[in-house]
């Protein structure tokens, strides 16, 4: 009798915990959909936004009028902080980048504060600002404008225009670096640009690593007057000086996720 009774127990027992475990599946099952969903619907929504804004020159609107982003590969909350970034105002951008592999044309704003890095990337103060010479400094955020990083191989060509110039840089190297280490951002003795976002690009919580990309001059010269072709001169570019001395130590460590 007693046999009986326990095994009657431990058959409910079983039942509620089977019961219990496909109410946990499904929601969980609910939630990943809730999230794809409402993911897909912010992408499609800023994608509309800057699809309406009318295009404009380099320096003379605001951010909005000029840039279309993909927000693909972007982290939810990314997104979101991108469009409450909509809501300030930011001075003109003192650069654009262009990577043509990664399909990234993002607008270089001034500082690497998180706002900042929300709305576009950064110039990192202390190195040589955008159209000087030496090493030009610039951070993004990982699960942001900087996470198509992870796909620029050596070789790869990168763009940077300001309102004077337009200097074509090629990667020489890729180097994963700790957040404490500013060595990557010291002068060089040739013009070069060290792009900078927080690594691994899919870690949970704050980043200890700093994922590197680091470039050198190949052209310089009046908008209009440089080709993107690798290893082509224009008649028109400019000779670009070997030396910068930037004001205050620059740092990676600001620079979070």
């Amino acid at each position: 009798m007693q046999a009986r009774i326990r095994s009657k127990t431990l058959h409910r027992i079983e039942l509620a915990l089977l019961i219990v475990g496909v109410l946990l599946i499904g929601v969980f099952i609910a939630a990943h959909i809730h999230r794809t969903v409402l993911s897909r619907a912010a992408v499609a929504r800023f994608e509309a936004l800057n699809t309406e804004r009318p295009a404009d020159d380099l320096g003379r609107t605001s951010l909005d009028r000029r840039f279309k982003f993909d927000f693909t590969l972007w982290d939810e909350k990314r997104v979101q902080a991108y469009e409450h970034s909509l809501a300030q105002h930011f001075d003109p951008p003192l650069a654009v980048l262009r990577i043509a592999k990664v399909h990234l044309e993002v607008p270089v704003l001034d500082g690497v504060d998180d706002l900042t890095l929300n709305r576009g990337v950064g110039y990192i103060p202390g190195t040589s600002a955008p159209g000087d010479a030496g090493n030009i400094g610039i951070a993004g955020h990982r699960d942001g404008f900087f996470r198509v990083l992870k796909d620029v191989s050596s070789g790869d060509m990168i763009e940077l225009e300001t309102a004077e110039q337009i200097s074509i840089y090629r990667v020489d190297q890729i180097v994963i670096v700790d957040k404490h280490d500013a060595s990557v951002l010291r002068p060089t003795p040739v013009p070069s640009l060290t792009l900078v976002t927080c690594y691994p690009f899919y870690y949970i919580g704050s980043a200890p690593k700093r994922y590197i990309v680091i470039a050198s001059l190949v052209e310089s010269g009046r908008p209009g007057s440089v080709e993107n072709a690798p290893g082509t001169k224009s008649a028109h570019s400019e000779p670009v000086p070997q030396n910068s001395n930037p004001q205050s130590q620059p740092s990676t460590k600001e620079i979070t996720r």
